[in-house]
């Protein structure tokens, strides 16, 4: 008995360990965080980019995804992306805030899970959000504090925080969002990766952006993913340009690479997510496999002997993995299958597998 009482303590304390990074995050912030935590140990969530907006040959259709055509449920994790929240016509910018502000509501009303990339055009530049040799300027050091571009970036982040209070859904509660900015910095096509600024900018422009959401705009409903691509090896590595554990919520891994876009490494993929998944059980940190997919989806067996082969590596607790989005247009460019795609029955099996969570399995994930 005494062993056994020892044994529960234990596991209560690694639970209680882990909590937010916001002491003020709100009520549902917090118990989505605790339940991905505790889900993680015996199941991952199953996430698509922008599913619910649009899909193949298909735009803006209440309800409707790819995946739920396929298997009944829409995914558990719907990718948005604040892509449209700068850069553009002000008229612009606030059809893309309404847009991303109905999917979230639409998601957290049906008890889904919503997270955010950010593909952030370059706010001193022309080249948009990925680095042109010929246009881009370095605007990480333009934009910390001290920089030129400062004001500027403040500016962005209070549309951000105004944006965020309004994601209200119909109990009146702010819908929670797993926010992971500067993704894929290890590498060098965005104006924020490895090549276009140094170790202290980027640690610099992280700190602020969590500092000023959280404690100046009063944002209490986000929780911040940390998420390079694969290009570490050891942990070292991974937490090379890490902020901090009171910075960072979530760590997580973009890995389409390892997972047959350039080779079928599935070893490499799960020893580096057990890098993240290990660094995130430490120190009381969600993890996640924040990016992957094989696009067009070829390989008819991908879902199970492929990714699920990776998620259900032992040791592995990953709260969820996102695959990327489906154009709407391009005949080519999807990475979830949909009615007659040739991986349809394979997902399936991924789908009926009872280590993988979709948004009809998840009861009550924003109470504790």
């Amino acid at each position: 008995m005494k062993k056994l009482s020892i044994l529960i303590l234990c596991c209560y304390a690694q639970i209680t360990a882990a909590q937010t990074i916001d002491a003020k995050a709100t009520r549902e912030t917090k118990a989505l965080f605790q339940n991905l935590y505790k889900l993680s140990n015996n199941h991952t969530l199953f996430g698509h980019q922008h599913a619910t907006e649009y899909g193949h040959g298909w735009a803006n259709e209440p309800d409707r995804s790819d995946v739920k055509s396929v298997v009944g449920s829409h995914p558990a994790v719907i990718g948005v992306d604040f892509m449209g929240f700068s850069g553009s016509s002000p008229e612009a910018i606030r059809q893309a805030k309404e847009q991303v502000r109905k999917t979230v509501v639409d998601t957290y009303d049906r008890g889904g899970v919503v997270t955010a990339a950010w593909h952030f055009s370059n706010p001193v530049s022309r080249g948009g959000f990925y680095w042109v040799d010929s246009l881009s300027l370095p605007a990480v050091k333009y934009i910390i504090p001290g920089g030129n571009a400062h004001q500027t970036y403040k500016e962005i982040l209070r549309g951000i925080g105004e944006w965020a209070h309004s994601v209200k859904g119909k109990d009146g509660t702010l819908a929670p969002v797993i926010f992971r900015p500067f993704h894929e910095f290890d590498g060098d096509w965005f104006w924020w990766g490895k090549g276009h600024t140094s170790r202290e900018d980027f640690i610099s422009l992280w700190r602020f952006t969590v500092s000023y959401l959280r404690d100046s705009l009063q944002v209490h409903n986000f929780i911040y993913a940390f998420s390079p691509d694969n290009k570490f090896n050891t942990r070292e590595e991974f937490l090379e340009r890490y902020p901090g554990n009171e910075w960072v919520d979530m760590v997580g891994m973009d890995n389409y690479g390892d997972m047959g876009r350039d080779r079928y490494d599935l070893e490499t993929a799960a020893r580096k997510l057990k890098i993240v998944s290990d660094y995130g059980r430490e120190h009381g940190k969600l993890a996640a496999f924040t990016e992957t997919g094989l696009e067009s989806i070829p390989n008819v067996n991908w879902w199970t002997g492929t990714l699920l082969k990776v998620m259900k590596t032992p040791g592995l607790q990953l709260c969820y993995v996102l695959v990327w989005r489906n154009d709407m247009n391009s005949p080519a460019h999807y990475y979830a299958p949909f009615p007659g795609q040739v991986s349809v029955p394979d997902f399936k099996k991924f789908y009926t597998d009872d280590f993988t969570l979709f948004e009809k399995d998840l009861k009550n994930i924003y109470k504790k």
